[in-house]
């Protein structure tokens, strides 16, 4: 049940879909309006662009290669998609970290690696988040989101039970994902591409404060 839910679930999920929004703000500024924590409308590019067999729909291609190749590494250092302190996710956030701040220098360089880079630390990121207790936590887009709200105010006119806990957990993320789209709006105007130093750093503060939290559980 949600309500099994601990209380840090909702302030990791809120800063984690802040974290994806400023990416995907970023992504959508500065890569040839390319969105960058989720690949629907790259595959949809992707799919359009394939009879000219051009330049283009091999870079898309390559964007969604690294986003897969992404989720693997998340894939490979978490067994499981099941929540559970003590995993790894510590270092998946320190990596995704990492691979913000070298893709800043490529995208400065001009070089399309900078967009590989990113797009592979959303592919880690949307595996790292998973399932708790039956709620499926996705922080990299909300689509489903969404969706999940709406069948649930669907069955709420059903005269069924209102998950008011659910609820606020997907309105969190969608929360975080617009603040974030927001943030990253205003830091591109500023900073460029080094407007992914903040979502970078948000990744080391996230890693350093869960482990920091799994060792005091575990004393």
């Amino acid at each position: 049940m949600i309500s099994k839910l601990p209380r840090w679930i909702e302030f990791g999920a809120f800063t984690l879909a802040l974290l994806a929004g400023t990416v995907n703000a970023v992504g959508l500024l500065g890569f040839a309006h390319q969105s960058i924590s989720h690949l629907s409308g790259t595959a949809t590019l992707l799919g359009a662009e394939l009879g000219g067999l051009s330049g283009s729909s091999l870079h898309l291609a390559a964007i969604l290669l690294s986003f897969l190749l992404g989720a693997a590494l998340s894939g490979f250092l978490i067994s499981s998609p099941s929540l559970k302190l003590g995993r790894h996710y510590d270092s998946l956030l320190f990596i995704e970290g990492a691979f913000l701040l070298v893709a800043i220098y490529f995208l400065n360089q001009g070089s399309v690696l900078g967009h590989y880079l990113a797009s592979a630390a959303c592919g880690m990121q949307n595996a790292l988040a998973t399932t708790y207790s039956g709620a499926i936590i996705r922080t990299t887009h909300i689509t489903g989101i969404i969706t999940d709200l709406g069948i649930m105010l669907g069955a709420t006119l059903r005269k069924e039970r209102f998950d008011r806990r659910k609820a606020l957990l997907l309105v969190l993320i969608t929360a975080g994902f617009v603040t974030g789209g927001l943030l990253g709006a205003l830091l591109y105007g500023q900073l460029q591409f080094y407007a992914l130093a903040a979502p970078a750093l948000i990744c080391f503060v996230l890693a350093l404060v869960y482990h920091l939290y799994v060792i005091r559980k575990a004393s």
